[in-house]
This record gives structure tokens, C-alpha cells and sequence, in this order.
């Protein structure tokens, strides 16, 4: 089933670890095999990977964009999965941690990083975080 992608102008994206930027307008680009395609507001970089929920996205999203290289990206990823689900208790928030190492377990990495987002959600709201670009304080 083809991928089918609505660019914004200049929006960028990585396909098969190769960094690919649209142009003055609007695109639609149509992938008909698979590939590793990551958009760039799915981009970690490595010094944004400072909460434990984005230490856990930041090693699957390396291993999404670089298949070849995922032993040196999984056991990064199985400490800090583990480190995380030994602190949390909430029973929806576990299961998605689970259904995170199936989806790695079976090379689903694309799947695995849209859970993860959903770990980063959680920790925000219990961490109080504000995305970057919101004044925290109302002004």
C-alpha cells in the first residue's frame, strides 16, 4: 500500500536516512515500496533526549532510521524502557510500554515511535513540561 505524504513549503523530512527538503510550495509525494520515511517534527536530536520518555524515543527512532545499525541503538533502548517502567504505576501507561518492545521486537519501528510520542505526552503532563515556544508563566 503506497505512502502518500502532503508537504508543507520547505517542510523536510528524512527518507531511508537521507534528508530530503520540499520546495517553494506545496508537495505530494507518493511512496510505492517501503521505506523509512520520518517527518521533521518526529526528529529528536540527541541532546533533546533529556526526559526518560524521550531517552526511550531518541534510541527507537535511531533504529528506524538506521536498520542497519539497530544493535547499537536496542540495548540503549531496553535499559531505558526498563528504567522507565520501574517507576511508573499507571496501568494504561504500562501496556503501552509492553506494546512499545512487542512493536521493536518485531522490527515495527514506525509504530513503536507514535507509542513512544504518547510516553512523552504522559510525562509532560505529569511533569508539568510546556512545549518549547509556550511562555510557561502566561507571558
Amino acid at each position: 500500500m503506497p505512502l502518500k505524504l502532503s508537504l508543507k513549503p520547505g517542510e523536510k523530512f528524512v527518507l531511508n536516512g537521507a534528508v530530503v527538503q520540499n520546495g517553494d510550495r506545496r508537495g505530494v509525494l507518493v511512496l510505492q515500496n517501503k521505506a523509512s520515511v520520518l517527518r521533521e517534527k518526529d526528529i529528536m536530536q540527541q541532546e533533546e533526549a533529556n526526559t526518560p520518555a524521550r531517552r526511550i524515543y531518541f534510541p527507537v527512532m535511531m533504529m528506524y532510521l538506521d536498520e542497519p545499525g539497530v544493535a547499537r541503538y536496542y540495548d540503549e533502548f531496553v535499559v531505558r524502557l526498563t528504567e522507565f517502567m520501574g517507576v511508573i504505576r499507571n496501568p494504561e501507561v504500562l501496556a503501552e510500554c509492553v506494546q512499545i518492545s512487542k512493536f521493536c521486537m518485531e522490527r515495527e519501528w514506525y509504530k513503536a515511535l507514535m507509542l513512544c510520542r504518547k510516553l512523552i505526552e504522559y510525562e509532560d503532563e505529569r511533569l508539568g513540561n510546556v512545549p518549547s515556544g509556550v511562555p510557561a508563566h502566561g507571558g
